[in-house]
């Protein structure tokens, strides 16, 4: 079962040293480094200082925040002295790089890559779900996978009540998830097909516009799933707490900027009524009920994008299940906020002096 955030586990030794801490955004030039930003910004996170980190061709650009233009740095070993907090978001081969320098230099590491995501002395933490668990970073937090942090969302205020038991996922993921080129290409391929000119993609496996396609993670021979779906099903456990739930899933990349959908079908240890499912859903912090069977409005991706909260409906029974045991919904989340940043945001927010 999950347990619910409980402040009084954590230790001053597990929060931010200061009040007013001096906070490290690395790959702060990226998507989801632009939206730490911004989400720092609108959230009046109570930072002292910002330095913001990227790669020596990105060093001397200027990035907006709170008024005036703070100049990208690059990125060192040196980078974190004098910092409290380090968001990372610049892929997994840096985070394993420079992750641990941050640490030594005394700041907490929040990682949005998936480099530590599964070590046992890291936690996996969506702040709705799994808060507790801060309680226990070593220095390193990690930030889950986009799809398991807004699936987890949704699915944690019905877990508690009722233990799921078996879960099925098809995700509809956008072109933010594979980063601002991808976003990009999505953009000029949808423009060159509107004039009816050909289009090559350079960072996407196929043609991305009026396209979906399979997931353009890594492909695991042996199983048939690729990376991306892999990681949903492990790190969906791991945050649920639930170590050997059945979790089936398939990943697919539909030509939409930036937010995820998901299709989840819960099957329960006993029978859940819709209702019963849409109330608990209706009071969870971090959801936003859209079920309107009546105006067939549900969560889509235009209301989703630039939101915090994560868009739920379509909540119904599953008719393959007759025992009732089964509920079927539709979740949309932006993926640069409650999928990336935003998730980020909350936990440093967690982990700030009182």
């Amino acid at each position: 079962m999950l347990t619910k955030l409980d402040d009084t586990a954590s230790t001053l030794s597990r929060r931010l040293r200061t009040p007013t801490p001096a906070v490290a955004i690395v790959g702060a030039t990226g998507a989801v480094g632009v939206e730490l930003l911004q989400c720092l910004e609108r959230r009046n996170f109570p930072l002292s200082r910002l330095r913001l980190l990227a790669s020596a061709r990105s060093a001397g650009r200027t990035l907006p925040f709170a008024g005036r233009e703070i100049a990208v740095e690059e990125l060192g070993e040196a980078s974190f002295e004098g910092i409290d907090l380090a968001l990372f978001s610049a892929g997994s081969g840096i985070s394993r790089q420079y992750a641990d320098a941050a640490v030594r230099a005394g700041a907490i590491v929040v990682d949005n890559s998936s480099a530590f995501r599964m070590h046992a002395d890291v936690p996996l933490v969506v702040p709705e779900v799994n808060g507790a668990a801060l309680a226990s970073h070593s220095g390193i937090i990690a930030n889950p996978n986009c799809v398991a942090a807004i699936a987890t969302v949704a699915l944690a205020p019905l877990h508690r009540a009722h233990p799921i038991r078996r879960l099925n996922i098809a995700t509809y993921q956008s072109a933010s998830g594979a980063g601002a080129a991808a976003m990009e290409e999505l953009r000029e391929s949808t423009a060159a097909c509107l004039r009816g000119e050909s289009y090559r993609p350079r960072i996407l496996p196929h043609p991305y516009a009026f396209n979906f396609f399979s997931h353009n993670a890594e492909m695991d021979q042996e199983s048939g799933y690729n990376g991306e779906e892999l990681k949903v099903i492990a790190e969906t456990r791991r945050i649920l707490g639930a170590d050997e739930l059945p979790v089936g899933v398939t990943c697919i990349r539909v030509p939409v900027l930036r937010a995820h959908g998901m299709a989840i079908t819960a099957t329960f240890d006993e029978a859940v009524t819709p209702e019963k499912a849409r109330g608990l859903l209706a009071d969870a912090p971090g959801l936003k009920l859209v079920d309107d069977r009546g105006a067939n409005h549900f969560p889509m991706p235009s209301e989703a994008s630039g939101q915090d909260d994560v868009l739920v409906g379509r909540i119904r029974k599953d008719l393959g299940d007759p025992s009732g045991r089964s509920i079927a919904l539709f979740v949309v989340g932006d993926q640069l906020l409650k999928g990336a940043a935003l998730n980020a945001v909350q936990i440093a927010e967690a982990l700030l002096v009182r």
